[in-house]
């Protein structure tokens, strides 16, 4: 996984379309359902720490910091 389009790929598989139009709140918002997806071993450990890692990168962005 390599973008956040990716990330919205894997959460449609599962019927979430998360859409807000404020990128952070979207963000926030994919970040849970990733967590609870993980939390339930719908989503594999790898699958989980690559979307982390791009939502993280992404929040740098946003915020100025990468």
């Amino acid at each position: 996984m390599q973008s956040i389009y990716e990330i919205q790929k894997l959460l449609m598989k599962f019927g979430t379309i998360i859409y807000i139009g404020d990128r952070s709140a979207d963000l926030e918002l994919m970040e849970e359902e990733i967590n609870e997806l993980y939390q339930v071993n719908m989503i594999t450990k790898d699958e989980y720490w690559q979307a982390k890692l791009v939502m993280k990168k992404e929040k740098n962005k946003i915020n100025g910091e990468g």
